[in-house]
């Protein structure tokens, strides 16, 4: 293979390369060339890249490959790739590129999007004489299976994007159902941004002989992110908040806090400001959450508020600016933050609200990514308060917040195998 491969190269299909020039796919990325051979050949496969490096085409384009070349001869379509995603959201990003680069086929696959959030009336409905691809939540999947809408045994090929949330304590339940009912014989591709140790070796235990590709971007296509951290009291932070998205000019900024709680609080006082905002979490209903997430892709919201919902897999055109309202609780998650900007050879910036009482907690973030941020103060937020004696040690998390569903998983595990639980998950656990 040549150093600068073309899709045709990879062994696509002349359909699936006419998907990808109407797509307007120039070149296959780097993670593209490495893993779209693998897949055709049926090897199984852990993958990382860095966000917005095309992951997503990386795997459906070589699944689509091969359920059309497949054969098909039964009269109830047999499910032939079901994709695992940890939120709505991503599953509807990855149907809808599925439904782009099937569109050039002779014979387009019956993909099902299964969701929670929604009546399952619609999705039993959908599933009606079987599917070819099945795009869904795990605990969304399961409850089909269990209606025996879904046949898992018919399987032949298990995607989990975003393995690494998949992987986590908080999903390891629902997933590891779902793994019971798959065929024993059966492809299986993971594919992340991160994978932390614990979670590779979790990987590696579900693959047989596995293709490991990392795929480290040319210098040219690294994520161009300007990373910044203020000191700022906790109390200032929605008010520094509400100067920088002025002064900055920025039109478009996704907000992460670390509760639904302060989702709601921060978009409120962001409108009363007068700023288009609205809170993005795992309570809101999905309508409300399929048109919040419309109407900030098409530009009609200028401030998204969300928890770590939005944090994994979407794809926001030409974002600007993150702010980080609230630290992220893990290294891990704060490298998925920010790499909601600066996707796709654009530039944007993240910063970091660090109050006295978590700057422990990001000298800990900045530690795992290898790099130092320099602090600044703004006039007019110059903090006041000084870190509080009891503070936690970098490491320890965010002071303050109560452990979520995740974080008493972790500790369960940790007592029973006697070591400190790792604090490597998000916010808001809700599919």
């Amino acid at each position: 293979m040549s150093s600068s491969p073309t899709y045709a190269d990879l062994g696509l299909r002349p359909e699936l390369l006419q998907a990808t020039a109407e797509q307007g796919y120039a070149a296959p990325t780097p993670i593209q060339a490495l893993t779209i051979p693998v897949v055709l050949q049926g090897r199984d496969l852990r993958a990382m890249a860095h966000t917005g490096s095309g992951k997503t085409a990386a795997f459906v384009l070589p699944l689509l490959q091969r359920w059309h070349e497949a054969p098909r001869h039964r009269s109830r379509r047999a499910l032939h790739t079901l994709v695992l995603v940890p939120t709505r959201e991503l599953a509807a990003q990855v149907a809808d590129t599925v439904a782009a680069l099937a569109a050039t086929l002779p014979e387009r696959p019956k993909v099902v999007r299964a969701i929670g959030g929604v009546s399952i009336n619609p999705q039993l409905m959908a599933l009606r004489g079987g599917a070819d691809l099945v795009i869904g939540t795990p605990g969304r999947v399961l409850d089909l299976a269990r209606h025996n809408a879904l046949r898992l045994s018919d399987c032949a090929v298990l995607v989990l994007d975003e393995a690494d949330r998949l992987l986590d304590l908080g999903f390891a339940d629902e997933l590891q159902a779902i793994l019971d009912e798959l065929p024993a014989q059966r492809q299986n591709l993971l594919f992340s941004a991160t994978f932390a140790p614990r979670t590779v070796q979790l990987a590696d235990a579900l693959l047989h002989d596995p293709v490991a590709v990392t795929a480290p971007a040319p210098v040219a296509e690294l994520p161009q992110i300007a990373q910044r951290a203020i000191a700022v009291d906790e109390g200032r932070r929605t008010a520094l908040l509400r100067h920088l998205i002025a002064t900055e000019a920025w039109p478009q900024v996704l907000v992460f806090v670390a509760t639904k709680h302060a989702c709601e609080t921060v978009a409120d006082k962001l409108r009363k400001g007068g700023l288009s905002a609205e809170p993005l979490h795992g309570m809101l209903g999905q309508g409300k959450r399929t048109q919040v997430l419309a109407d900030f892709k098409a530009g009609r919201l200028q401030v998204l508020v969300a928890t770590d919902l939005a944090a994994r897999g979407i794809d926001i055109a030409q974002l600007p600016a993150v702010v980080n309202h609230d630290l992220a609780r893990s290294p891990t998650d704060h490298v998925h933050r920010i790499g909601r900007t600066g996707r796709a050879g654009a530039s944007g910036v993240a910063v970091s609200f660090v109050p006295a009482a978590a700057e422990a907690h990001f000298r800990l973030i900045e530690k795992r990514q290898g790099l130092r941020v320099p602090r600044e103060q703004l006039a007019g937020f110059e903090p006041q308060e000084a870190a509080p004696a009891d503070a936690p040690a970098a490491g320890g998390g965010i002071k303050g917040k109560r452990p979520n569903k995740k974080d008493k998983l972790r500790a369960a595990a940790a007592k029973a195998s006697g070591s400190a639980p790792a604090s490597d998950g998000a916010k808001d656990p809700q599919p």
